[in-house]
């Protein structure tokens, strides 16, 4: 039912406008009455909770950071049965992203590019709401994945990171420090282990005793992949999340012309699935056992998230699929888990 109405008549809506709308309704269902019945109808269900990182989640399947940027759906997102919420991209300092229009919409790819930069209300709007939230005490676990303010220079970005780091890693069940997006201009050269090594280094000692993770990029060749790892494990990091968004146009099935009328951007969706799987085993070889993988990037079905737990990730993030599934994907996902 929802791919036709999708294809039918959300696609013809501005992507970005159509996905506030969508999260007005997921608001909405996040409060009473709406929150019982589609906690009745959508909830993990038992025998699919993960311990990790020192938490319970009731499904290892999440949504992942730039859904809700600004953690103002996630009571509706946890009532819609995702195991985990993660927040953001927060910046320090508040910012409005990149010109639009800025996420556009590859159909015959199942894929998205978007540009976004970014947008959100900053770190101290973001403290607000969570307070809000953790006094409602959410049923779900959330993360909060922290970026550098536009307006800072890279050469100052630690200082930024720990500035967000500080204010949001009491109310955040995880962070998670995103180093990898391609849409803020000198954020991925913050990848190189030298420069990446005291940075997560500084953001640890801010975020005290809440479990941080750093987030890569797909297009890092496999040795530097591993060379993140190995140096994440040895600086006390409690994971990593492979990965985010890729400039890749490869293999996409989209005609030429589109894609190129899109422009410049992350990347995300079904095209990621191969390579996806080929990060997580690289970073899989190179961690311990009892480390946190968390994997992203062309999930759509429960085979798609088994796949990856097999594969040896902790924790499944989705989102692309999301505007192609439609409001029950989590439940999807989780009955066909409890099915295998």
């Amino acid at each position: 039912m929802y791919p036709l109405l999708f294809r039918a008549v959300l696609s013809r809506f501005d992507p970005e406008s159509a996905h506030h709308a969508g999260m007005a309704v997921i608001r909405a269902l996040g409060a009473p009455p709406f929150s019982w019945i589609t906690r009745a109808v959508a909830a993990p269900g038992p025998g699919l909770q993960v311990q990790a990182l020192g938490l319970t989640f009731d499904s290892p399947f999440g949504v992942a950071a730039g859904f809700d940027k600004n953690a103002i759906g996630v009571r509706g997102l946890a009532a819609l049965g995702f195991g985990h919420v993660e927040v953001g991209t927060v910046t320090a300092i508040p910012q409005e992203g990149n010109p639009k229009p800025r996420l556009f919409r590859l159909v015959e790819d199942r894929a998205v590019i978007n540009r976004m930069g970014f947008n959100n209300a900053g770190a101290d709007a973001a403290v607000r709401r969570l307070e809000k939230l953790r006094r409602r005490r959410p049923k779900t676990v959330v993360g909060v994945n922290i970026g550098k303010s536009r307006v800072v220079d890279v050469e100052n970005a630690t200082a930024d990171y720990v500035s967000s780091a500080l204010a949001l890693a009491p109310l955040a069940d995880y962070l998670a420090v995103n180093v990898s997006s391609p849409n803020t201009p000198g954020l991925r050269g913050l990848q190189a282990v030298e420069t990446l090594a005291p940075l997560l280094r500084a953001v640890k000692i801010a975020a005290d005793r809440t479990p941080l993770l750093v987030k890569i990029a797909p297009d890092l060749s496999d040795d530097e992949i591993q060379a993140i790892a190995r140096m994440a494990v040895a600086e006390g990091l409690d994971g990593i999340i492979a990965h985010n968004t890729t400039i890749s146009r490869d293999g996409l099935r989209t005609d030429a012309a589109t894609v190129e009328a899109a422009g410049a951007g992350g990347l995300s969706g079904a095209p990621l699935r191969e390579r996806s799987m080929e990060v997580l085993r690289v970073v899989r070889d190179a961690v311990p056992s009892d480390f946190c993988v968390v994997s992203v990037g062309g999930v759509e079905t429960a085979s798609d998230v088994r796949e990856r737990l097999d594969a040896g990730a902790t924790l499944v993030q989705g989102y692309t699929a999301f505007l192609y599934r439609g409001p029950l994907w989590a439940r999807q996902i989780n009955r066909g888990l409890r099915r295998r």
